[in-house]
């Protein structure tokens, strides 16, 4: 009984309250990233990638080129440069290279121009029909007049 009363003691005495075992320790909190703060790190990630590319000798460096606008006109342009390209046998990567714009770029223009030129085809429609119904009037006017004529010729009105 004694060894148990001294294992008792030692067991009480090597133990601690659990309060004291674990101390209150927050773990800290995680902030979100703000839009700018992340862009930083983009920007900081960027520069050095674009350091560590600069120290090594690249034949062609790809550097990302502002946006540009382009009117309707310099589109139509380029689309028609690009499509006498590929009528020459130049494949469509290559053609849209020499044009300055991205291949997404050009297939957007080509379906936006696509777009464009089934109203435009439906409006010069019209003014064909119109046309052509203006045509016949004046052939109908051509056609009475000559044929009075002949009457007038053969005595027959």
């Amino acid at each position: 009984m004694s060894n148990l009363k001294e294992t008792e003691a030692t067991q009480a005495a090597g133990e601690v309250p659990v309060k004291e075992q674990t101390p209150d320790i927050k773990a800290p909190k995680t902030r979100k990233r703000t839009a700018q703060r992340a862009g930083a790190i983009r920007t900081r990630a960027a520069s050095s990638a674009l350091q560590a590319s600069s120290s090594k000798a690249i034949a062609s460096p790809t550097v990302r080129a502002a946006r540009r606008n382009y009117s309707e006109n310099e589109r139509a342009q380029k689309l028609g440069e690009i499509e006498k390209q590929i009528g020459r046998g130049e494949s469509i990567k290559a053609a849209v290279q020499n044009a300055g714009i991205s291949e997404q770029t050009y297939y957007h223009w080509k379906r936006a121009a696509g777009q464009t030129t089934q109203s435009d085809e439906l409006k010069d429609l019209v003014k064909l029909e119109e046309e052509n119904a203006r045509l016949k009037k004046l052939l109908a006017d051509r056609l009475r007049k000559e044929n009075a004529e002949l009457r007038k010729k053969l005595g027959l009105a």
